[in-house]
């Protein structure tokens, strides 16, 4: 008796024709670049970025039965040079027989291909003996040689959109295979599912077995929580998702939107992001965006990180909530930042330039002998404890690189600043200092 091979609801459903394609409408919609690049008649080298469960394989199908072509599909994760080989082999015998047929050959998860292996498509795509689709999660920019990437046409797909999911439920039902669902357990799929059609039927395909072993006809949200467990987030912890969100996360801070950055900080905590990363980035934010405008800020952000170190999660994670939302309301200053930055081109450009003598140390008598401290001024003995006209730089070096902000403590470190540095023009140029404002 043959077996019979069971076929996933998600291969099931997959679409035949580029009309039956759900979401991506800015590029199949009318007069969008995939479209009319389906309706040239010509197929055409390209890599299709975006996140899993979106279409990427399914759009690299079509286009071999839109151009008659034939398919290779590589995967990247388990395939090597020695598929390559044997891909080039199949398309020149597809090319070279009794009706010549084009090849597409399809590279999934393109970026964990190495340099030689990418490099080894090359010729072959410049000769026209295949057109190349390579299908991504990373951005191409870094993880495609340059070569490759000239080459080919990215087009960016983005996670299906709540309509999309829930037009792909319809269909799921229309099968008669997956239980009745209420309105309440379908946005929970679609929640679940968070843009990926796949995990979205594989998901549909599970929740349709464990009802009919149960008998069940219709499904509720409760039964669907029960059976589904706790709630889990699609997150990819090292690639561009990743990278994305914590951006957000930082440019909401940095914005001083405490509810934007409160969201960003639960969406990364939610799907796995170790909390502490996110510290060391709360860390970082405010020495970079708040600095000396609220020197405070520095001092939270450590301190939630230790919280969070004795605590743990949960309870820890409510420490790193806290100090987002007081970095977010902070005053914002990146003055200390770029000083260091101007600083580091500054010395870079300069080069090394001797220490002044009456700035060098001099515990010896013999470093004393050769001039090292002679005539340095000791600040603590001076009027208001500031040796005007005492220079600090090497000889003939003169810069400018802290300017503070008008906002929080940096106001009054403005003032400060600018009363010292007249009180310093004016002594270098031979005047009295400027009297202290008492």
């Amino acid at each position: 008796m043959t077996a019979v091979t069971h076929v996933p609801l998600a291969e099931r459903l997959r679409p035949r024709s580029l009309g039956e394609v759900v979401g991506q409408s800015h590029l199949l919609g009318d007069g969008m670049p995939l479209r009319l690049a389906f309706e040239s008649g010509r197929p055409h080298s390209c890599i299709l970025w975006g996140p899993p469960g979106v279409g990427k394989t399914t759009l690299a199908r079509l286009m071999a039965d839109a151009f008659d072509a034939q398919f290779i599909a590589i995967s990247a994760v388990l395939g090597g040079v020695k598929d390559i080989r044997e891909a080039v082999e199949r398309a020149e015998a597809a090319r070279a027989g009794l009706h010549p047929q084009p090849t597409i050959v399809f590279v999934d998860e393109v970026h964990r291909f190495n340099k030689a292996q990418q490099d080894a498509f090359l010729p072959h795509v410049e000769s026209g003996l295949f057109t190349f689709v390579g299908a991504t999660t990373e951005n191409p920019s870094f993880e495609v040689n340059a070569a490759l990437l000239s080459r080919a046409t990215v087009y960016v797909l983005q996670p299906l959109a709540d309509a999309d999911l829930q037009a792909l439920i319809d269909r799921a039902l229309a099968t008669a295979e997956v239980p009745a669902l209420d309105a309440a357990a379908r946005q929970r799929l679609v929640a679940y599912a968070d843009g990926d059609a796949r995990r979205l039927l594989n998901t549909l395909e599970t929740v349709a077995m464990t009802a009919r072993a149960q008998g069940l006809s219709a499904v509720d949200e409760a039964w669907l929580l029960r059976t589904l467990g706790e709630r889990l987030r699609r997150y990819d912890k090292g690639g561009d998702q990743f990278y994305d969100t914590i951006s957000a996360l930082h440019k909401s801070v940095r914005g001083s939107d405490p509810d934007a950055a409160l969201y960003w900080l639960v969406r990364m905590l939610d799907g796995g992001a170790d909390p502490r990363y996110l510290a060391r980035r709360l860390i970082r934010m405010a020495a970079e965006d708040i600095g000396l405008a609220d020197p405070r800020a520095l001092r939270l952000a450590l301190d939630a990180a230790e919280v969070y170190e004795r605590l743990g999660s949960p309870e820890g994670e409510l420490a790193l909530a806290e100090a987002t939302v007081y970095l977010a309301v902070a005053p914002k200053s990146n003055a200390v930042y770029r000083a260091y930055q101007t600083a580091r081109t500054f010395v870079a450009r300069e080069g090394t330039r001797p220490v002044p003598l009456h700035l060098r140390n001099a515990p010896t008598r013999l470093m004393k002998a050769l001039g090292h401290g002679e005539g340095y001024r000791y600040a603590h003995d001076e009027p208001d404890a500031f040796a005007a006209g005492e220079r600090y730089f090497p000889d003939g070096v003169s810069a400018t690189f802290y300017q503070p902000v008008p906002r929080g403590l940096e106001i009054r470190i403005g003032e400060r600043l600018a009363e010292l540095r007249a009180r310093q023009a004016q002594a270098v140029a031979g005047q009295a200092p400027v009297e202290d404002a008492k």
